[in-house]
């Protein structure tokens, strides 16, 4: 297993052209990718589905990865975006064919589990969010799901910490009132 210094070297050279560093990179990230995948996505095919996405964001835009913020900041956004869509995308599909049956062993999560469907809930708040107020939704989803500190958070957006702090309190208070049933 690759530690976290390795991780940020093989990134940096991957952002310089090393082509030999970004397939190691895409091998040592890929179980933290499909594992941040699968705190938004409840079913394990939807999360292997986005952590591949992710993967592939990652591999095309490496060259975006300035160094200004470690490489687990901006691959927790990469993941985090890609999550999303893969979500945005399923709930697109199942609306175009409402008819269509799930084979059997893909539980519906909703029905399945408290927590599967409250993240699923959670994630249509953040559309929601997104709808209305765009630049919330990337400090919640970095500060309440993917758990990382204030700081590094900042520093990722380009913020002060008061700002982004703000920023993370109307979030959560807009989820909460969606979660509710408010708009």
């Amino acid at each position: 297993m690759v530690d976290g210094s390795s991780i940020e070297d093989l990134a940096r050279r991957a952002a310089n052209g090393d082509s030999g560093a970004l397939d190691e990179l895409l091998v040592a990230i890929r179980p933290m990718v499909l594992e941040q995948c699968g705190r938004f996505l409840p079913c394990r095919q939807d999360a292997e589905e986005a952590a591949q996405d992710a993967l592939v964001q990652v591999a095309r835009h490496i060259e975006r990865f300035e160094g200004r913020s470690l490489f687990s900041t901006w691959l927790h956004v990469v993941v985090a975006n890609c999550a999303r869509q893969t979500y945005r995308s399923l709930r697109r599909r199942a609306a175009e064919q409402p008819g269509l049956l799930l084979p059997v062993e893909v539980a519906d999560p909703r029905t399945t589990s408290v927590i599967a469907g409250s993240r699923l809930d959670l994630l249509d708040a953040l559309d929601r969010l997104e709808a209305h107020r765009p630049e919330l939704v990337t400090a919640l989803v970095l500060r309440d799901l993917c758990q990382m500190d204030y700081q590094e958070i900042a520093e990722q957006l380009g913020i002060p910490v008061g700002t982004l702090k703000s920023r993370i309190h109307h979030a959560r208070r807009h989820v909460r009132e969606s979660l509710r049933g408010g708009e």
